[in-house]
């Protein structure tokens, strides 16, 4: 594995499991804190959470993973003989299905949805009960993908040094 392979990976395993810990965060407490409140504070506060999230930080973590996983997996399928390369490959196409895609085709537009609804309504309520439950449903499976991508780029990394 070159150097430059080693520090992408390396990158790209930390870019993952920076998202995989911010997806498990909104599965595991923050929607159902949400899913608490009265529908028209939850709305509310998600429709905050979701215009403030998109910062460059943020944009930096999640799109710079995505392209570095685009890369090393063009990396692995060019390396195929190489003992980290199927990890590799894996590791890239878990993180930019589960993190990019789903979130662009799934939580992207649910998100839309709810920020033009207004959090008073008898028709943002249902939304809301809608969303809690849908929007969940994909954040686990970005979390569970990020985390798996995040496992699989340090086994490539592992598999790298191991062969020297």
């Amino acid at each position: 594995m070159s150097n430059w392979v080693f520090a992408f990976t390396l990158i790209a395993a930390l870019g993952s499991a920076l998202m995989a810990g911010l997806f498990f965060v909104f599965s595991n407490s923050v929607m159902t804190a949400f899913g608490k409140l009265p529908p028209a504070t939850g709305i509310a506060a998600m429709q905050s959470i979701n215009v403030w999230i998109l910062n460059p930080v943020f944009f930096a973590v999640f799109f710079g993973t995505s392209a570095i996983s685009v890369l090393l997996a063009l990396v692995a399928l060019l390396s195929l003989a190489q003992p980290w390369a199927l990890l590799l490959l894996a590791g890239g196409l878990c993180y930019f299905t589960g993190s990019l895609l789903v979130t662009m085709f799934f939580n992207v537009p649910l998100n839309n949805r709810l920020a033009a609804a207004q959090p008073g309504t008898a028709e943002a309520a249902n939304l809301w009960t809608e969303y809690l439950r849908v929007w969940t449903a994909w954040n686990h499976v970005r979390t569970v993908l990020s985390l798996a991508a995040t496992a699989l780029f340090i086994l490539a990394l592992c598999r790298g040094i191991a062969a020297g």
